[in-house]
């Protein structure tokens, strides 16, 4: 065991003043953009202003002889996460899912700076919260996560979601394998393979359309679901396999039949992976699961 003290790492992303300013350079400028837009700076800076408030917060909350780390979303690709981290997650419930794909059972603490704004499924704690929360050892709440494995081993995990298809979200094809052995050559915009946290997410927008999808598994259930996008029925590619569910030991195997396919995960478009004609990439239930505190 470590001796080393806990790490709490908050996890967080640039507010929408924050990257005004980066591409407009003065709050006057950045004001004047907004109004012609029908909009108002104060809502904006309020929002900022809330955010960096609940980060102060949080910040406080941490013990003394903790030691501490900050990373931004855009840097998560980068960072090494240690296994007796804490990550504190404050934002949207988005910034949990975008934070889980890189951990390995360390704790995660979800905060919401905007209660009333968001939705609050996975960043379910007020500020104020924290202290209470970093002083438990056990506990909480387990959930399914997905993995795509390339055959040159390669690999990425979702907390949502994983989306395979072209990088563009233009026609893809490729050769379909589905669970129980069958084969389907498709052309679609992409497969969208989900947990039961992303049931509320892009799968459910997706789900709302098919009025034959299996039903949606829960965010603790061991199954994923699968989507087909826009398929298209031709007379070398099919529709017949369009959906389904994952049981815990299945896969989903596509094998590209064009160019330019990557899989990414939970919206993540910057950290994926490449297929090229050819690859297999096979998608199941993760074997990790998010520790959601």
């Amino acid at each position: 065991m470590s001796s080393l003290s806990p790490r709490v790492v908050i996890v967080s992303r640039r507010s929408e003043l924050d990257e005004l300013l980066a591409r407009h350079g003065t709050r006057g400028a950045a004001a004047f953009f907004l109004r012609e837009r029908g909009r108002d700076l104060a809502e904006v800076a309020a929002r900022h202003d809330a955010l960096a408030a609940a980060l102060t917060a949080v910040g406080a909350a941490i013990p003394a002889d903790w030691r501490r780390g900050h990373v931004e979303r855009t840097d998560l690709p980068r960072f090494l996460f240690a296994p007796e981290d804490v990550v504190i997650a404050v934002g949207q419930d988005g910034l949990v899912a975008n934070v889980a794909k890189y951990l390995d059972g360390q704790p995660v603490i979800g905060v919401d700076p905007e209660p009333g704004r968001n939705a609050g499924v996975l960043v379910r704690h007020a500020p104020a919260e924290v202290a209470g929360l970093l002083r438990r050892r056990d506990g909480g709440e387990e959930r399914t996560m997905v993995v795509a494995r390339l055959d040159d081993g390669q690999e990425l995990h979702g907390l949502n979601e994983v989306y395979v298809g072209h990088a563009g979200h233009q026609s893809a094809r490729y050769l379909l394998t589905a669970p129980d052995g069958r084969r389907e050559r498709q052309s679609s915009s992409g497969l969208i393979v989900g947990t039961g946290t992303g049931a509320t997410g892009w799968c459910a927008s997706i789900a709302r359309e098919r009025a034959a999808a299996p039903p949606m598994p829960a965010p603790a259930d061991p199954d994923l679901c699968w989507y087909v996008r826009e398929a298209w029925p031709s007379p070398a590619t099919g529709v017949s396999q369009v959906a389904g569910l994952l049981r815990a030991g299945q896969e989903l195997e596509v094998a590209a039949e064009s160019e330019r396919l990557v899989a990414f995960a939970d919206g993540l478009e910057a950290d994926a992976l490449q297929l090229t004609w050819g690859q297999r990439i096979r998608v199941s239930v993760a074997d990790r699961r998010l520790r959601l505190w």
